[in-house]
């Protein structure tokens, strides 16, 4: 040991990974075959795209043997991890024998990263990160460690402290939004794709909290779901509340709303009502929480764990705390989507079906009655806290664009759900934005379809545990508010930000086409998701043929100026002169949960799930302006 503090920077590198590497060598012949080599990766936090991997790996093996031995295994390690970017950024920290100090490293992180720490927090990260025990000793951290950091949840662009639940879960449940699927049954398209109990798992593990059952009589006596009228298969209606109920909370502990369309004759209805009891027992809300009536709605935190039924109801909830009141009425209009797919959006609907309701089904109704929308002065003096209506995607864009602000004052008391035009028969999606920010809650998509409002509808609810409830801004939720998303006026909505950004490189983005052997050529476009004036987009120049390590230091700003209410999506393309850019990978979040500084954006495929080797790495600057929109 006493000759280790005598080894130069370099050697002491090649000891810590000459020690790894001889715990990934299984056949302790001080030589690697790809598939070792790649479990070595793993084994110092690092990822490697397959494709790149046997390509480096050919490279470093000069022998031509199929394996690598120590130097080659180095070489490969070396051409893996030299970032040109990143050397700069260590060299003009790293103060202290070409190395970083914890008071080197404590600088960059006050400077560079804007964080208000103090020395304890820069020793937690290099006690964290830094793989070479001999630096680590020294306190020090080399480029490696500080590469490894920019990798961690500390080095990314998300802000860690908001990865948990960090909001207030106390507040009532229409002052959230809230994360909510159309058609959750369906896998594909609606008109002859598969219904699935699997489409609702995958919509709750992905903190989904209001799925759509579409109720129909089946044979047998049992109900079914699926798309009425289409050729879309079928499933049990009870199947599908065992899955759910098994599934519902697994990545968030939060009420889920279950939102009936009920097609069923009364004997089904029946079988409906006595499914849900019995197969999610006391989980299932079938009446108001204390003992009188409730003046408004529960919050998140007291509806932990539970269900909450969307539905028809024969009468005010009122009546159910009164010994008298009996219904002799068993007649209810459809719910607003019945029938609607036929509709254009400009055609007058025709005149409400009716329905027979089982009381059965009607008693477990308790704080979301579906009600006709007949307009916002007419609920406000008529309806109860507890009766929301449905609203279609060209309506409620209309409400939003026109009359924002009643829209907001009805949402301040009411829930609204919005769900997409009948027309979108392909489960194409419409744009979520506008509707959050006129304060709607339950704004339903198609979730099994990949798409930019997916990718928007996943950013915003990535931030607060991933609870699938992110709480409105305080203007979203005020009686006497006076906020317009169309027309921005001075208030405690407006916090003029400049946003600076340098989208600097990318690392391991993928091949779009396995069977083409060209190498993509990538491009990033930056989108500003918001209010009406803060929406924007800037893109890079494409590189050629390079998706290993492509650098831009392309320099960008924006305005934001509404930051509560918006989002940013990162998205890289594979540029193509002749045709449309083929999409390789994206990543949105909400605005305020970005950390400043250089960071790396982890990237996401089209469905949403994780690119594990690719990122992009940036820089960011958020800076106060003066409040005053254009």
């Amino acid at each position: 040991m006493s000759n280790m503090g005598k080894l130069t920077h370099q050697q002491k590198t090649e000891h810590w990974i000459f020690n790894c590497m001889r715990k990934a060598d299984k056949d302790g012949n001080n030589k690697m075959c790809l598939k070792e080599l790649k479990s070595f990766m793993r084994h110092i936090n690092i990822e490697v795209d397959d494709d790149y991997a046997q390509l480096l790996f050919e490279k470093c093996d000069t022998s031509k043997c199929g394996y690598l031995d120590g130097k080659e295994i180095e070489h490969f390690y070396e051409i893996l991890t030299h970032r040109e970017e990143i050397d700069v950024i260590y060299a003009s920290y790293a103060k202290t024998g070409g190395m970083m100090s914890a008071e080197d490293l404590r600088n960059f992180l006050i400077k560079e990263q804007r964080e208000a720490v103090d020395l304890n927090h820069a020793l937690t990260l290099i006690n964290k990160y830094e793989p070479d025990d001999t630096a680590k000793e020294k306190k020090m951290m080399t480029k490696d460690g500080f590469l490894m950091y920019l990798h961690q949840p500390e080095g990314l662009i998300f802000n860690p402290a908001h990865k948990s639940v960090y909001q207030d879960m106390t507040q009532p449940l229409n002052h959230y939004f809230i994360s909510s699927s159309h058609n959750t049954y369906l896998m594909e398209d609606q008109l002859k794709g598969p219904s699935s109990t699997e489409a609702y798992i995958r919509a709750l593990l992905k903190s989904c909290r209001c799925v759509e059952l579409d109720c129909w009589d089946g044979s047998d006596g049992e109900p079914v779901i699926y798309h009425g009228y289409t050729l879309t298969s079928k499933i049990l209606f009870k199947d599908a509340i065992k899955a759910i109920k098994d599934y519902a909370f697994k990545t968030s502990e939060y009420p889920v709303i279950l939102s009936l369309e009920n097609h069923c004759s009364v004997e089904q209805q029946k079988i409906m009502a006595q499914h849900m009891i019995s197969i999610l027992g006391s989980a299932l809300v079938t009446k108001p929480l204390g003992h009188q009536m409730p003046t408004g709605f529960p919050s998140p935190e007291e509806l932990k764990g539970r269900f909450v039924i969307k539905g028809k109801r024969l009468n005010k909830l009122e009546d159910s705390f009164t010994t008298d009141a009996s219904t002799t009425e068993d007649i209810v209009s459809e719910e607003e989507e019945s029938g609607d797919d036929a509709k254009e959006e400009d055609q007058k609907p025709k005149k409400n079906k009716k329905l027979k309701l089982a009381k059965e089904l009607s008693d477990i109704v308790i704080y979301c009655k579906s009600v006709h929308f007949h307009g916002f002065e007419d609920a406000k003096d008529n309806q109860g806290f507890y009766e929301m209506s449905s609203f279609k995607e060209g309506k409620a864009l209309k409400l939003a664009e026109e009359s924002a602000n009643p829209y907001i004052h009805h949402n301040v008391d009411k829930l609204s759900r919005i769900y997409p035009a009948g027309l979108r028969t392909d489960s194409s999606n419409y744009n979520p934005v506008p509707l959050w920010n006129a304060g709607c809650q339950i704004v339903a998509l198609n979730f099994q379809t990949p798409c930019t409002e997916m990718d928007v509808h996943q950013g915003r609810f990535l931030p607060n545990g991933l609870s699938g409830y992110i709480l409105k801004p305080p203007y979203l939720r005020d009686r006497a508010t006076e906020f317009d998303p169309v027309t921005l006026t001075r208030g405690p909505w407006l916090q003029h930000k400049a946003f600076h950004i340098m989208v600097i490189s990318a690392q391991q983005l993928p091949k779009v086409n396995k069977k083409k052997s060209s190498i993509v050529d990538p491009l990033v476009r930056v989108e500003i998701y918001g209010v009406n004036i803060d929406v924007a987009q800037k893109e890079t120049e494409h590189i050629d043929n390079n998706g290993f390590q492509p650098m831009w230091n392309a320099t960008f700003q924006f305005d934001v100026y509404v930051p509560e209410l918006a989002l940013v999506r990162f998205v890289v393309e594979d540029y193509d002169s002749t045709s449309d850019n083929e999409f390789v990978g994206q990543y949105s979040l909400p605005f305020t949960s970005i950390q400043c500084g250089y960071h790396h954006v982890p990237l996401l495929n089209m469905n949403g799930d994780l690119l594990p080797s690719a990122c992009l790495f940036v820089h960011t600057m958020i800076l106060d302006e003066e409040p005053q929109p254009s």
